[in-house]
């Protein structure tokens, strides 16, 4: 498998990178399978790994993960994410100094490693000011326990900022962001993706089979039903007409093209110029293979052309669940005047 630049880090990685979501009592239990989906990843050429310390609940993914890498640790660019919940206390994440110091020595223990290759913000956090994170993450990098430090799911406007910050305090730059990206969601070819163009951000996109809606296996008929647990997680994502319309325009075009839908979904999202991988989350060994064959899938133009047409460029179909949403969208009290503020006008 071929590598590509990690922005300007002077990293090389491949077009697919291991995510490792369902690894542990989330998604696959079993620790002996989800060493062999490394290992089998890592022969295929696969040589970048993501994963984040929320991830099986209390870090039980990069547990996993660290045992896979024992003796094949120079193989893999390891990236791993900080800020989510790790307990009940109100200090036990975010992205404060604080915080992050107790982080990073969890992640470095539970991977069995001395450093980690890319350390992510795993959301944004507005109670923490971005000088806050900035100054601390580049403690990081100066002690060796970091290589190079990115973002996820941060708004444009957001990374923009971070930018100058690191500019105007002389801290280190973010130098890789990690958003949400599918034909069904395009909405980051608008702004996110030219801002981390012009900034030379390298992106790791998650998400790029839509939840599972692009695998074709959820079908408005005939197909099969989400599980219970992901309904619960992303019930609007996963029952949303709209998407489920695009999907059925969308299987007959790679019918004719003698792809499965998966594999044309996968070779969109890595042929986008502002795209260095697409993150990959099997669940089994089996799902690994399938998705293995349609590494080398390339999209005509005239194909391109097509999928623009049922889901124009710049466009979600419809939001999801799991993406951040920012607090003015979420709070009234940011969005709408006070009662007697509106009286008095």
């Amino acid at each position: 498998m071929h590598t590509r630049p990690l922005g300007r880090t002077g990293i090389q990685v491949s077009p697919y990178a291991l995510g490792t979501m369902k690894f542990g009592r989330f998604g696959n239990p079993d620790h002996e399978e989800c060493i062999r989906i490394v290992h089998r990843a890592l022969d295929a050429g696969i040589n970048i790994i993501d994963t984040a310390d929320v991830y099986g609940g209390e870090g039980e993914s990069e547990e996993i993960v660290g045992k896979a890498l024992r003796g094949r640790r120079d193989d893999v660019v390891l990236a791993t994410k900080f800020n989510g919940p790790m307990g009940p206390g109100a200090n036990q994440r975010g992205s404060s100094r604080r915080w992050m110091v107790a982080a990073v020595e969890a992640s470095l223990r539970r991977l069995g490693v001395d450093h980690i290759d890319l350390y992510q913000v795993h959301h944004p956090d507005p109670g923490t000011d971005i000088e806050e994170t900035l100054a601390a993450l580049t403690d990081l990098l100066r002690s060796g326990k970091v290589r190079a430090i990115g973002h996820s799911n941060l708004p444009a406007s957001e990374i923009v900022e971070a930018q100058w910050m690191s500019e105007r305090r002389g801290l280190a730059r973010f130098r890789t962001e990690q958003p949400h990206y599918s034909i069904l969601n395009r909405g980051v070819e608008r702004e996110i993706f030219p801002v981390c163009q012009r900034y030379g951000l390298g992106t790791l996109v998650w998400s790029p089979l839509a939840m599972g809606l692009l695998t074709g296996r959820y079908r408005k008929r005939g197909g099969e039903t989400a599980p219970p647990a992901l309904l619960h997680w992303v019930p609007q994502h996963m029952t949303d007409q709209r998407k489920r319309d695009v999907v059925e325009m969308l299987i007959p075009v790679a019918e004719q093209a003698g792809l499965s839908l998966t594999h044309l979904a996968l070779a969109f999202v890595i042929t986008h110029p502002a795209v260095t991988s697409a993150i990959i989350g099997p669940r089994t060994l089996e799902q690994l293979d399938g998705l293995l064959t349609g590494g080398g899938t390339r999209l005509d133009d005239d194909l391109l052309d097509h999928i623009d047409e049922i889901v124009p460029p710049g466009t979600d179909t419809g939001p999801i669940d799991v993406a951040y949403v920012p607090p003015h969208l979420q709070q009234l009290r940011l969005r709408r005047r006070a009662a007697d503020d509106r009286t008095a006008a």
